[in-house]
């Protein structure tokens, strides 16, 4: 369905207390909103307080065979780009992704259910998700949103320390902290940061990750309290996979970007009539023309190394296995 027919349904659900899924995509050009008992048999949730999943599948051993990343002269192109706009103060940060062909022997089925996330997505054959980010919860009258910004090889000695400690990540992530900040002061009253800077791992088969969030907080204002979808869509795209200020960065990630994002790093929810969990769509593997492509990236800042964020862009193409 259309965005506002979508953010129009979510406020008649959310006013009559019904539960309710949804996504979005980046652009929000495109969205789907079901109720419980209307979710088509081949999309599939598995998230913290819902699922939809009735078989229990054994898992598998996930293994990616072969990666064909964008290549670094294509990379550094966009790299450029965008280190150009930032020059020009057209934005602080923006956040650059590619996508990657990859070759495994599994069904994005079988990475559903064997991927290790607190918040996972299968879209018919088209896309699976299994995502570690939040994008912003709401119980009773309270929301909150975790802008997860920084990652580093957890194999590295001391890297906790040094992705706490290096300057260009203490930038990128207070930059992003203070957008969602201001994000949610158009739906919130009281905004405050509750928690700074915490650091969480992930692990797969070949590697582990640290990566850094934060937590913001508010109340929400009494003129939305009833009106879910003006509170999903007033925020998206989100701050932490687009950057600063958002809506010229947003028009610099069209222009950049080798790619298009689709459902890729926009949000996916879940409303029981009463609270509301959701996720930003990372860690995203989606099937085009009988191919596979993992999609990733990360923020750039006018600090940022050309060799360290293509790097990092391959880190993160992995599969958490339990």
């Amino acid at each position: 369905m259309k965005p506002f027919e979508a953010q129009a349904y979510c406020n008649e659900l959310s006013k009559k207390k019904q539960a309710f899924v949804f996504i979005v995509d980046y652009a929000v050009k495109q969205a789907h909103v079901w109720r419980i008992a209307d979710i088509p048999h081949d999309v599939l949730f598995s998230f913290p307080q819902f699922s939809n999943v009735t078989e229990r599948v054994p898992s598998k051993h996930i293994l990616i065979h072969s990666l064909f990343p964008i290549s670094k002269a294509a990379y550094i192109k966009s790299f450029e780009r965008v280190q150009s706009h930032i020059q020009q103060g057209n934005s602080f940060l923006v956040n650059l992704t590619a996508q990657t062909k990859i070759e495994t022997d599994v069904s994005l089925l079988d990475i559903f259910h064997s991927a290790y996330a607190p918040y996972k997505l299968l879209y018919k054959n088209d896309f699976v998700v299994f995502s570690p980010e939040p994008f912003m919860s709401i119980q009773k009258k309270r929301i909150q949103t975790f802008p997860m910004k920084g990652t580093i090889d957890a194999r590295i000695p001391y890297a906790k320390d040094k992705i706490l400690n290096n300057k260009k990540e203490q930038a990128e992530h207070a930059t992003i902290v203070d957008l969602m900040r201001n994000d949610l002061s158009f739906v919130a009253q009281n905004v405050h940061v509750h928690r700074y800077r915490y650091v969480e791992q992930i692990n797969s088969q070949s590697h582990s990750l640290l990566q850094v969030s934060s937590c913001i907080t508010g109340e929400l204002k009494p003129h939305v309290q009833n009106k879910l979808g003006d509170i999903i869509f007033s925020m998206l795209p989100a701050g932490s996979i687009s950057g600063a200020p958002k809506l010229k960065t947003c028009e610099i990630i069209s222009e950049v970007e080798t790619h298009t994002r689709g459902f890729y790093t926009g949000v996916m929810g879940y409303f029981d009539g009463e609270n509301l969990e959701s996720a930003v769509m990372i860690r995203f593997i989606e099937q085009k023309n009988g191919s596979l492509y993992y999609k990733s990236g990360g923020g750039i800042t006018c600090q940022s190394s050309v060799d360290n964020e293509y790097l990092e862009l391959i880190q993160k193409i992995y599969v958490p296995i339990y």
